[in-house]
Parts: structure tokens; C-alpha cells; sequence
């Protein structure tokens, strides 16, 4: 009795090896494009400086009915110009007041070592001599 693992079935047809074969490769299937709309939805409500988060809500509303339509490259356009929006909106949104921050910041700094000069200054003891 033959216990060889894996067996192989004896009415199974023998592979031809006359005649050549044709393999058609298929591409790794992409992903779907996103739309980001959820992350446009936000902007528009929270992030909405110069209107560029409505901008990124209308072409992600854009992108995901070109994606329902089933044309794929015009909803990856669409989505890619809703993140660049979506980027904008929150660069604009943030980097102002990180700025205005550091002003404050440096501008207490200034203050703190002018008011440390001038109370020197002012606690300086003069004899009667340097008025002459």
C-alpha cells in the first residue's frame, strides 16, 4: 500500500508539453480612489478660511460620483485635488495662530529681560559727586 503524501489522482490528465501557453498577468488590483469627504466635511465646518474647505467638500462630492459612475481616473482627480484643498484649509487654519504664539512668546521673552535692564538700571545708586 502506497502512503505517499500528496497523492496524485490517476485519472487526471497528464500535462501537454507540446504547444505553447498563454498567461495574461493581471495587475495587482488598486485600491478605489478615496474622495475624503469626511475629512472635507470637517474643514467646511471647522477650517473654513478663504472658503478653500467648501472647495474640498464640492470636489469630493465630486470624486465619489465619478466613482460611482465608475469612471475611476476622473475620481482620482477629483480626490486629489479635495486632499490638496483639505491641506490648505488646515495649514491656513493652523500655522496663523502657531505664528501668532511664537510672537507672544518671544515678544514676553523681550519684555521680561527689558523690565530686568531698566530695574537695574533704575536701582542704581548715585553719590553726590556724579552731579557735578
Amino acid at each position: 500500500m502506497d502512503t505517499a503524501y500528496p497523492r496524485e489522482d490517476p485519472r487526471a490528465p497528464t500535462p501537454s508539453k507540446a504547444g505553447p501557453h498563454t498567461a495574461l498577468t493581471l495587475g495587482a488590483p488598486q485600491p478605489p480612489p478615496r474622495d475624503h469627504l469626511i475629512w472635507s466635511v470637517f474643514s467646511t465646518l471647522y477650517l473654513n478660511l478663504c472658503c478653500l474647505g467648501f472647495l474640498a467638500l464640492a470636489y469630493s462630492i465630486k470624486a465619489r460620483d465619478q466613482k460611482v459612475v465608475g469612471d475611476l481616473e476622473a475620481a482620482r482627480r477629483f480626490g486629489s485635488k479635495a486632499k490638496c484643498y483639505n491641506i490648505l484649509a488646515a495649514m491656513w487654519t493652523l500655522v496663523p495662530p502657531l505664528l501668532l504664539l511664537g510672537l507672544v512668546v518671544t515678544g514676553a521673552l523681550h519684555l521680561a529681560r527689558l523690565a530686568k535692564d531698566s530695574a537695574t538700571f533704575f536701582s542704581t545708586k548715585f553719590e553726590d559727586g556724579d552731579y557735578d
